[in-house]
């Protein structure tokens, strides 16, 4: 049974549970059945809320409505939900100072709409030897935009990229 799956009136196989109504009226321990004569005089359905419990508890409740008030819920909740965007921008280690402005101005345009700015230096070749000339642009490129963001961590080398994640700065 996946956690979706909700055993509902006769699916249920428990021969006795623990009932408890859908206004907080608490029936006890009863069997099955008794529990399926009470929700089908009240017009609701028999639901199996706790089955590892002993004896299952079960809720007489109207499904429907609870499967709506779940769902309702559940948009609520993507409805305030924050998307966080990163944006890339790849430099190589022998970029030239005025691309590095160029690529600078692009990022602080994306921090101040509030976007996450990953800088990528891509190892060419024999620079795979001397990653440090990657930190060594990145951390260039740090004092540019220090003022505008905060970094997330040191510049970090991960096969042929140096990254470095910065983040709007709050306030």
């Amino acid at each position: 049974m996946s956690k979706e799956e909700v055993l509902l009136n006769e699916d249920i196989r428990a021969v006795e549970v623990r009932c408890v109504g859908d206004d907080g009226t608490a029936y006890g321990v009863i069997s099955r059945n008794e529990a399926l004569k009470i929700a089908g005089n009240l017009g609701l359905d028999l639901v199996l809320i706790a089955p590892d419990a002993k004896p299952p508890v079960c809720k007489i409740m109207d499904y429907g409505k609870f499967r709506y008030q779940q769902e309702k819920k559940q948009k609520e909740a993507k409805k305030k939900q924050k998307v966080i965007e990163i944006k890339e921008l790849k430099l190589s280690v022998k970029i030239a100072q005025n691309d590095i402005n160029f690529k600078v101005k692009h990022a602080l345009e994306f921090l101040s709409e509030g976007k996450h700015v990953k800088f990528r230096v891509f190892l060419k070749g024999r620079e795979m030897s001397t990653p440090e000339a990657g930190v060594v642009i990145l951390n260039k490129v740090w004092e540019m935009v220090k003022d505008h963001a905060e970094r997330d961590k040191e510049p970090n080398i991960e096969g042929r990229y140096v990254n470095m994640l910065v983040t709007p700065k709050k306030g």
